[in-house]
């Protein structure tokens, strides 16, 4: 995989880190591409209605999460925002995934760490979520978390589960970039209800 993200750098016209050892990802890696995201050319229709496609997809129920950062550079603090895109993908080795959007302000600063971790929100952290969903506020105002144990992301305080991972490869996916993710820790608490987020509005499990 390590190989695939050289390509992927080379073609977006940059330099590629080395990877920093076996299972150790490849460190810091490019926030490019930035290029024109429109995937339908200005004389075509575009096959799908953007509204239509929210619609539908919307009822495809998901859990939310909060991928975040730790510090970096002149950056100030650290860096966060809340992904509903997020999956697991491998076993062995261990990886996970989460989609972002490539206009993303957040994202670059994530790419700069070369790590992150994914917080999994519990049912009562709505409020929470939102307020990772809004730029240009500070997120973590008032947000307590502690490091987490390998790459020393914002671990959120209450989070029924969490995933520490290194940046292990970067794909285009359209107007988003698919980011895969090799698990260097994890944890959960083993209690408690999940997040939900289906047709735009958050839910939980009622049995």
């Amino acid at each position: 995989m390590a190989a695939t993200v050289v390509r992927y750098l080379r073609s977006a016209g940059t330099s590629a880190p080395a990877p920093a050892g076996p299972g150790a990802g490849t460190g810091p890696v490019d926030a490019l591409p930035r290029p024109e995201l429109r995937a339908v050319g200005a004389d075509e229709r575009a096959p799908v209605d953007p509204a239509q496609f929210r619609a539908v997809l919307g009822n495809f129920a998901s859990g939310v999460t909060i991928v975040t950062a730790p510090p970096g550079g002149d950056e100030g603090g650290p860096a966060g925002f809340a992904c509903q895109s997020f999956a697991s993908l491998s076993l062995d080795p261990p990886l996970v995934t989460f989609m972002v959007a490539r206009t993303s302000t957040t994202w670059p600063r994530i790419a700069r760490a070369g790590v992150f971790c994914v917080n999994i929100l519990g049912a009562d952290q709505g409020a929470l979520c939102r307020s990772f969903a809004v730029s240009g506020t500070d997120k973590f105002a008032g947000v307590e978390h502690t490091p987490a144990p390998v790459t020393g992301s914002p671990l959120l305080d209450a989070v029924p589960a969490w995933i520490d991972c290194r940046i292990h490869a970067v794909h285009t996916g359209g107007d988003h970039l698919i980011v895969v993710g090799r698990v260097e820790a994890l944890g959960a608490a083993g209690e408690g209800d999940p997040l939900l987020f289906h047709k735009g509005r958050f839910g939980r499990f009622t049995g």
